[in-house]
Order: structure tokens, then C-alpha cells, then sequence
């Protein structure tokens, strides 16, 4: 029995909001797999399900849950934890997803700027090429300061309005 089920929910409409919502994270980019098994971690009430389950709710193989799985936990959305009392692995969502994934896009940025401020000296800084290359490094400089003061809002915001756990 799913956890919808369990809790008296309308398994068909959380269904359609699993899908619905993984629907609006692959036209922003994220991986169809990936997508459906965060947004069936997100709509579980303790934000974690087993393998099985996550394959049994949303119709998929073991091989799709741990595609996608493995997808989301290198991109800090899920996490892995061993069921207690069980070899069993299960997978967590946190409530914080969206912080540790947007902090590890941070890192990116930086490696982008390393990137960018070496293509500005090959290609030089007065070229038609440097310029653009060095626009295009401004605006990562602008974006990594405007994430970092939206972060710090975002942690105040989040201890006000949720206790911050």
C-alpha cells in the first residue's frame, strides 16, 4: 500500500502532482527519472521511501530508481541512509534541498569564473572575443554576490517562519 493510501490521500492526485511537478523540473533541466523520484520524495510526509516503494508508486524499475537516485545525491537534492535494522538503503529528501543544491551551484560558478577570466587573457581583454568573455564574467561575479546575500536572507527568512531545522 502506498503511503498516499496509508494516510486516507487521493493516490490519484498525488500521482498527478508527482508528474505534474517533475514535468515543470524537466523543461528546467533536470533529468525525467531524476525529476519524478524528487518530486515523489518531496510529496511523502517523512520525505523518505525505499527503492521499492519509490518503484511501486511511480511504475519504474530498481535500475531507473538508482539512475535517478544517484543523479539526485550528486547533486545534493536526496540523500542515502541505511534502513535501520536492515540492509536496505532509503532515500531522504531535506527541507533545505533547495539551499544545498543552489550553494552547489556556487562551486560551479567559481569554476566558470576561473574559466572566464582565463579566456579574457587568450583572447585578450580588447578583443570583440575578450570583451564578450569579459561581460560574461561580470555577470557570474554579480550572480555569486547576489546568491550569497539571497542565501544569508533566505537562512533569516527560514528561522523566522520555520525554525530554521
Amino acid at each position: 500500500m502506498t503511503e498516499a493510501a496509508e494516510v486516507g490521500r487521493d493516490t490519484d492526485a498525488v500521482s498527478r502532482f508527482v508528474e505534474s511537478f517533475a514535468a515543470q523540473l524537466v523543461e528546467a533541466g533536470m533529468q525525467r527519472m531524476a525529476a519524478r523520484v524528487f518530486a515523489a520524495l518531496l510529496a511523502s510526509d517523512e520525505g523518505v521511501l525505499t527503492s521499492a516503494e519509490l518503484g511501486e508508486q511511480l511504475q519504474i524499475s530498481p535500475a531507473a530508481v538508482s539512475g535517478a537516485v544517484r543523479y539526485l545525491a550528486q547533486t545534493h537534492m536526496v540523500s542515502r541512509e541505511r534502513e535501520p535494522g536492515s540492509r536496505r538503503e532509503r532515500y531522504r529528501v531535506h527541507g533545505d534541498q533547495w539551499y544545498e543544491a543552489l550553494t552547489n551551484r556556487e562551486a560551479v560558478i567559481k569554476r566558470w569564473e576561473g574559466a572566464l577570466r582565463e579566456g579574457v587573457v587568450s583572447l585578450g581583454p580588447d578583443t570583440p572575443a575578450g570583451r564578450r568573455m569579459a561581460e560574461t564574467l561580470a555577470f557570474f561575479e554579480f550572480i555569486e554576490g547576489e546568491i550569497a546575500a539571497m542565501m544569508e536572507r533566505w537562512r533569516v527568512h527560514r528561522e523566522r517562519d520555520f525554525g530554521g531545522g
